[in-house]
């Protein structure tokens, strides 16, 4: 098989009673039901293109990656269904794609029964969770601090898309090795280019774990969902995939 190097370096008193103040030092308590700050990107329509052009310029990375090529389809195939949405955020990273979101006051769940009640509804289900917007500028802002290069960029790639702990893998060995040799040319690159930052290996690593904290459900849901609806991910994938793009 070979190398996938060359390819991949592309409380007060009251009236009467007194209330009991927490211990000095201690963080008051919130309420749970209190209202929170919704964060959603500004211009979801720009924000879906630059994302699109992304997605399509990293499976055409991918696409170029002679390794990849060598498998089967059916493995192709598992591998990117597993892996695009962290692809798509080191691309957007690459990229340099700044998102502008703007904050909006929720109701709290407190409010959203009482006018309920008001209106002779029924309760309201509990707020689905914030939009990923806050996570994913953290994870751009973190690449951007560590200034990566095109090369590092490229073996980061290749240590996601040759992930051999994916159910349903047959070639499991043979792509243990190609995600091996991606964090082994990503190391030896490092020391090579960065001789005086011995820690830089492990702060990229850092970058993984953050991308592994973000789910690929909420990243279709923030760049997808809301220009072309209820997307199916496997079958644009399957279609983008299988097209010469």
């Amino acid at each position: 098989a070979r190398s996938p190097r060359a390819s991949l370096s592309q409380g007060r008193e009251g009236g009467g009673f007194r209330r009991a103040l927490p211990p000095p030092g201690s963080a008051p308590r919130r309420c749970p039901c209190g209202s929170r700050r919704r964060v959603a990107l500004r211009s979801p329509q720009v924000a879906c293109k630059a994302a699109s052009a992304v997605l399509v310029k990293t499976l055409r990375f991918v696409q170029n990656v002679p390794c990849f090529q060598e498998l089967p389809l059916e493995e192709q195939l598992l591998l990117v269904r597993s892996c695009w949405a962290p692809l798509l955020l080191l691309g957007l990273a690459q990229d340099r794609v700044h998102l502008e979101t703007v904050e909006s006051a929720e109701p709290s769940m407190l409010q959203r029964i009482l006018t309920a009640r008001q209106q002779g509804e029924r309760a309201p289900a509990p707020a689905p969770a914030p939009a990923p917007a806050p996570a994913i500028k953290g994870f751009l802002a973190k690449c951007w601090s560590l200034d990566i290069s095109t090369k590092e960029y490229a073996y980061l790639k290749g240590t996601v898309l040759f992930n051999p702990d994916l159910p349903g893998l047959q070639c499991t060995q043979y792509i243990e090795g190609l995600q091996r040799e991606a964090q082994q040319a990503l190391n030896e690159h490092v020391r090579l280019i960065h001789r005086g930052d011995e820690a830089r290996f492990a702060k990229l690593n850092v970058v993984l774990s953050l991308l592994r904290s973000i789910n690929a459900n909420v990243v279709a849901e923030l760049f997808f969902r809301p220009i072309i609806g209820a997307v199916n991910m496997d079958d644009m994938l399957l279609e983008m995939l299988c097209a010469k793009l």
